[in-house]
């Protein structure tokens, strides 16, 4: 089993992939967007990588405003979720991703990528923390049961 983490966005999405045993998560693509309203190939690229990895499930990084409430990117994201389903018959898990960009890019930082360069990676990077922090949830919730 396996769990996809998306971080979309108006332009790109970023893309991430669990290890078998759930317990990490590796950035593996950003799918440029050619228009935010136009999402077939965006659809089309994410089922291909759902049958090479064996996909089960997906978490999808839901932005949220600094107080909790749903914005207009929220409500696409949520539009997006509902055509996931539909098209990879999944459980789409919304994932609250508040900072998660903030957090890339002080990762980049961090790790010295410069300033001009960090705009192609950060929606890969934002993607990791949003299914690492699903991963870490899920992991501590099912380890609660057992001990």
């Amino acid at each position: 089993m396996r769990i996809m983490g998306l971080d979309f966005g108006s332009k790109t999405v970023g893309v991430a992939i669990s290890d078998e045993l759930l317990i990490t998560a590796q950035g593996i693509e950003i799918i440029r967007r050619e228009s935010e309203n136009k999402l077939r190939r965006t659809l089309a690229r994410i089922e291909e990588l759902i049958a090479e990895y064996k996909v089960d499930k997906i978490v999808l990084g839901l932005p949220k405003n600094m107080n909790a409430t749903i914005g207009e990117r929220g409500e696409k994201t949520m539009e997006f979720q509902e055509m996931l389903v539909r098209r990879t018959g999944l459980e789409v898990v919304l994932w609250d991703e508040r900072l998660t960009t903030v957090a890339a890019d002080k990762a980049m930082i961090e790790a010295n990528i410069r300033r001009e360069n960090r705009g192609k990676y950060v929606d890969k990077i934002a993607a990791i923390f949003i299914l690492q922090g699903y991963l870490d949830y899920a992991g501590r919730s099912s380890s609660d049961g057992k001990d």
